[in-house]
């Protein structure tokens, strides 16, 4: 009887680590589906722009590499885990098969029997855990798969992302190229007509004083088509007009249609303050002078679009002096052929 009870001590008590395994499983069962989860949540994000697209990519691609890394990790534990479970369970079949034996052999009591029953539900139990482990790891091995078909979706949709944005800039750079090509070709154009139009203006109105040419701009002083304080054209600023818009009009039909050029009227004053009841200050003055000067072009028959009216009040000199000289350079009204 010593003997038996020594033998029934000896027993294995494998609940503990069948709890510990199972709930290991099952925090990493749900690990891997939150996971899972979240990889979909950010993978269902859908990018807008290029750059956004390939940054949001990059991103992934990291988080599922990690991912994947985790659940290799995982993969590799659960194998741990499952090694552990078949050799307990090769110790508790040989464990029953010793006591069936002993039981079958010395014929022993009915509680050794008892004992025998009670190690083959445990055993029964243990192999029921076994295939719910082998279960979890093949749905794992599962999605794992799809986690490595979606990164390689991921990669190819980068690569094809990149491929694309190689040649965008290709042509971008290549449009730019003929851009800038076409930009030169028409602002020299541009210039040689310009030139022509002011040698034709220099021959028309001739060496005057209060004409003069100042870089590409020619420059009329305001006496010439205004009294001091007005904005209404004086006769002999109107005759002066008539020969640059029968020039206009020569160079409009030359210059072609596809070239966007404009005449461009600027009004300018002096630094000393006008404050009447029509011009409160010299911004309205010069803004309306140079307005007078273009609607005058018009009524000859100049094209509005070719026409542009600035004022720029006294905040543009061409003499900082305080000087009467100064001040009446700096009254004028400047004429200048520019792009649109």
């Amino acid at each position: 009887m010593a003997l038996a009870r020594a033998r029934r001590d000896r027993g294995i008590d494998y609940w503990p680590g069948f709890v510990d395994a199972l709930s290991t499983l099952v925090l990493a069962v749900i690990f891997m589906i939150s996971i899972f989860s979240v990889v979909q949540f950010y993978m269902a994000q859908e990018v807008t722009g290029k750059d956004t697209a390939l940054t949001r990519l990059n991103a992934q691609i990291a988080q599922l590499t990690e991912l994947l890394s985790l659940e290799k990790t995982g993969r590799a534990n659960l194998e741990e885990l499952m090694a552990t479970f078949r050799s307990n369970l090769a110790t508790a079949e040989s464990e029953r098969d010793r006591f069936r034996g002993i039981a079958e052999g010395a014929g022993k009591a009915v509680s050794e029997q008892g004992r025998a029953n009670e190690l083959a539900t445990a055993l029964d139990n243990e192999k029921q855990l076994t295939a719910r482990a082998l279960s979890q790891v093949e749905l794992l091995n599962q999605q794992i798969l799809a986690l490595r078909r979606q990164l390689g979706a991921l990669e190819a949709a980068l690569e094809t992302s990149e491929k694309r944005d190689r040649e965008s800039q290709s042509r971008i750079a290549d449009l730019g190229q003929r851009l800038n090509v076409a930009l030169a070709q028409r602002v020299q154009e541009l210039s040689r007509y310009r030139s022509d139009f002011f040698g034709r203006l220099r021959t028309i109105l001739g060496n005057r004083p209060d004409i003069r040419i100042v870089g590409d701009r020619f420059v009329f002083q305001s006496e010439v088509f205004f009294d001091a304080g007005q904005a209404v054209l004086k006769p002999e600023g109107r005759v002066e007009i008539d020969k640059i818009a029968a020039a206009l009009l020569e160079l409009e039909k030359q210059i072609p249609a596809d070239i966007a050029w404009v005449m461009r009227v600027d009004g300018h004053t002096d630094i000393r303050p006008i404050a009447s009841a029509q011009f409160p200050s010299n911004w309205e003055l010069s803004s309306a002078r140079a307005i007078a000067v273009v609607q005058y072009m018009i009524s000859k028959g100049v094209s509005p679009q070719r026409l542009v009216a600035a004022g720029f009040g006294e905040f543009q000199p061409l003499d900082p002096e305080k000087t009467d000289d100064a001040f009446r350079r700096n009254r004028r009204i400047e004429l200048k052929l520019t792009e649109r």
